[in-house]
């Protein structure tokens, strides 16, 4: 299993329905190429001062599971995504970073 963790940062902020109907674009197009095991998306969780930082700060962090490199390489080939990241991007500019990773193991301290 693999995961795809992208981390998207919207310029400016979204309303709360405009981001929902990203995460359905998103999720939609990417679950059409029927390679995508899981899907998963969360809001960030602000913390005060945090602006401050020069980072990379998410709007919303997004997490697909697939079988192996195969179906990744089939998900960033998908279909459609062309168009959607065309249309959101030109809606509401946005950066985006990822990591490919085998999923997480959390330990207990």
């Amino acid at each position: 299993m693999i995961n795809h963790t992208m981390m998207v940062s919207f310029v400016e902020p979204l309303p709360d329905a405009e981001l929902d109907r990203y995460l359905a674009d998103i999720e939609r197009v990417l679950l059409e190429t029927g390679v995508v095991q899981s899907f998963a998306s969360a809001r960030h969780i602000t913390v005060p001062g945090e602006e401050e930082i020069p980072a990379l700060i998410a709007t919303v962090i997004v997490q697909i599971g697939v079988a192996d490199r195969d179906a990744l390489a089939k998900a960033f080939a998908a279909p459609g995504i062309e168009e959607v990241i065309g249309h959101w991007q030109a809606r509401h500019p946005y950066k985006v970073g990822w990591a490919n990773h085998e999923p997480l193991l959390a330990t207990q301290p």
